[in-house]
C-alpha cells in the first residue's frame, strides 16, 4: 500500500520499518498525524458583531398560506365583500381582475396585551401575541410555487445557490461538534428538493442533514448507517482515522477538491453522529406533560394514534408536535439551524375546511415550541420564523379557494432579539400587495443574518471569479424590528 507523504516523511517510514514495527506501526503514526492535522470547519466562529441570536428555527409552510385568514387583519375585506375587482394591474393583481373579494370566513381576535390581530384559527399561537412581531409586507418575485421555495431557502431561483441554512454554519459554525449544524425535518422532495437546504457552491460540510421527508410520519423517521455493528467505537476510530490520513494527503497534492474536503468532514461527522444522534431523536424521556404540551398523542414518544390525551394531543397534531420538540431538542443541543415543515396550504379550493385542518394541525405544537422555549430560557436567543412563500389573493376562486399572491403576504418573527406585539409594514386595505415598509425575500435574509450577528454583505464566498452573497446586491435589514 502506498502510505500518504502528509503523514509519515521518508525518515519516519525508513525509522519505522528498520526497527521492526512493519504496517500496523505505520498505520498508527498515520493516524496520530491525521488526528492533529484535521481542523473542523463547523468549529464555532465569532461574529461580524454582537448577535441577538445564537440560532434558527423555521417553521416552513410550503404551499402559500393565506395571510388575510391568518395573521393580516383585514376589515376592508369584509366590508367590501362581493364586490368585482376591475382596476388593478400588474402580474399579480391580473390574478384579481375580474373576481369578488372574498372575506375571511374566521373571525380575527385582538390578542395579549399589545392586541395583536390574530385570526381564530391560532388560540394557542395567539396566547404568545406580545413575542409575535408579524411582518405584514412581505412579498417576492414570482407567483409559482418552485421558483418563490427557492428564493425563499435560497435567495435565487435561476440558479443553484447555497442555502440559507448554510450561509449561517459557513458564517458562524456550531456549538455541537457532535452534531450537523444544520437539521431539516420532513422537508416536502419537491419544488427543489435537495437545493433547498443543500450547500450550493460552499463546501460540502455546510449542507443540511435531511431527517425523514414530507408525507411520511416523522416518528418512524431515521438516519441511515448511524450505527455499526461489525466495529467497536474504538477500532472505527483507528480505521477512520487511517483513511483520513490518505484523504488529507490527496487532499495535500490537489490543494482545492471541494468533493473530497466533503468526505473528509462527513466521515468525522458520521462517526461522532452515531453517540448523540439517536439520543436526541429518542423523546421516549420526555415528560409526559411535555409530550401534552405538544400535542403529541398516546404519551411518551409512542406512535400517533386515534385517540385524545386529557390535554388535547391527538393525531392530527402529533407529527408537527413531533417535529416542534425535535426542534427544540436540537437547538438545546448547539444546532444552529432547524427547519421543520408543513405542506399543503395551496388553497385553490377548499379554503375553509383546509385551513381549519392545517391550523388545527400545527396552532398547539407551536404554541407548546414557544412556551417551551421560554421556560427553558431559550427563546431570548432563539429566532423563530413562520411562514411560507407567498400568500394568497383576497379574491375567490369560486367561492372558497384564493390563489397565489406574491405581491404582498405575510410571515412573523419570535424571540431572538425581536420586539414582541407589533405589526411591521402593511397590505392594501384588501391585503392585495404590500405598500408600506415592504420586505422582499431578500430583505428577510439580510434581516435574519443581521440577528445573528452576520453583516450579510460581509458574508461572502468567491466563486467563479467573483464574490457571492445570500442576499447578492439586495437587503435592507429591518432594524425597526428589533429590541
Amino acid at each position: 500500500m502506498l502510505l500518504p507523504n502528509a503523514c509519515l516523511t521518508r525518515r519516519e517510514v525508513l525509522k519505522t520499518a528498520s526497527c521492526g514495527f512493519g504496517y500496523l506501526a505505520l498505520a498508527s503514526l498515520c493516524t496520530e498525524r491525521a488526528a492533529a492535522e484535521y481542523q473542523n470547519p463547523l468549529a464555532p466562529k465569532t461574529p461580524h458583531f454582537k448577535a441577538r441570536a445564537k440560532r434558527i428555527i423555521f417553521l416552513s409552510m410550503r404551499g402559500g398560506p393565506s395571510h388575510v385568514d391568518t395573521f393580516d387583519y383585514k376589515p376592508k375585506l369584509a366590508e367590501d365583500a362581493g364586490k368585482a375587482v376591475t382596476a388593478l394591474s400588474g402580474q399579480v393583481q391580473d390574478r384579481n381582475r375580474g373576481r369578488s373579494l372574498l372575506p375571511s370566513p374566521f373571525e380575527f381576535k385582538r390578542s395579549g396585551q399589545s392586541g395583536l390581530p390574530i385570526s381564530e384559527l391560532f388560540p394557542h399561537v395567539g396566547q404568545h401575541a406580545d413575542d409575535l412581531c408579524l411582518l405584514n409586507s412581505m412579498y417576492t418575485d414570482v407567483p409559482n410555487h418552485p421558483q418563490s421555495w427557492l428564493m425563499l431557502h435560497t435567495g435565487e431561483f435561476r440558479f443553484t445557490r447555497p442555502s440559507m441554512g448554510a450561509w449561517l454554519l459557513y458564517g458562524l459554525g456550531t456549538e455541537n461538534q457532535d452534531l450537523p449544524g444544520y437539521i431539516t425535518i420532513s422537508p416536502p422532495a419537491d419544488l427543489g428538493g435537495a437545493q433547498n437546504y443543500g450547500n450550493g457552491f460552499l463546501p460540502a460540510s455546510f449542507q443540511g442533514t435531511r431527517i425523514g421527508q414530507q408525507g411520511t410520519a416523522v416518528a418512524g423517521a431515521s438516519i441511515g448507517n448511524i450505527t455499526n455493528a461489525d466495529r467497536s467505537g474504538e477500532a472505527q476510530r483507528r480505521q477512520i482515522d487511517f483513511i483520513q490520513a490518505m484523504n488529507q494527503d490527496l487532499l495535500q497534492r490537489k490543494q482545492v477538491n471541494p468533493e473530497l474536503e466533503g468526505v473528509i468532514n462527513s466521515m468525522e461527522l458520521g462517526f461522532r453522529m452515531q453517540h448523540s444522534l439517536p439520543q436526541l431523536l429518542d423523546i421516549s424521556k420526555e415528560s409526559q406533560a411535555t409530550l401534552d404540551l405538544y400535542g403529541i398523542a398516546k404519551g411518551r414518544g409512542a406512535g400517533a394514534g386515534n385517540g385524545k390525551n386529557a390535554n388535547g394531543g391527538n393525531a392530527s397534531t402529533d407529527d408537527f408536535g413531533r417535529q416542534c420538540l425535535l426542534a427544540r431538542r436540537f437547538c438545546e443541543a448547539g444546532v444552529r439551524f432547524v427547519e421543520v415543515s408543513l405542506g399543503n396550504w395551496d388553497t385553490h379550493g377548499g379554503l375553509k375546511s383546509r385551513l381549519t385542518s392545517l391550523c388545527g394541525q400545527i396552532d398547539k405544537p407551536i404554541g407548546g415550541l414557544l412556551t417551551d422555549l421560554k421556560q427553558r430560557g431559550l427563546l431570548q436567543d432563539t429566532l423563530v420564523l413562520w411562514g411560507g412563500e407567498f400568500g394568497r389573493t383576497p379574491t375567490g376562486q369560486g367561492t372558497d379557494g384564493r390563489d397565489h399572491n406574491s405581491a404582498g403576504f405575510s410571515m412573523w418573527l419570535a424571540g431572538g432579539g425581536v420586539k414582541g406585539g407589533m405589526r411591521y409594514g402593511a397590505t392594501d386595505e384588501h391585503g392585495s400587495r404590500a405598500v408600506e415598509n415592504k420586505l422582499h425575500h431578500h430583505d428577510l435574509h439580510a434581516t435574519l443574518l443581521h440577528l445573528m450577528g452576520l453583516d450579510h454583505q460581509k458574508l461572502s464566498y468567491r466563486y467563479g471569479g467573483r464574490d457571492y452573497t445570500l442576499t447578492d446586491i439586495h437587503g435592507r435589514v429591518a432594524k425597526e424590528i428589533m429590541a
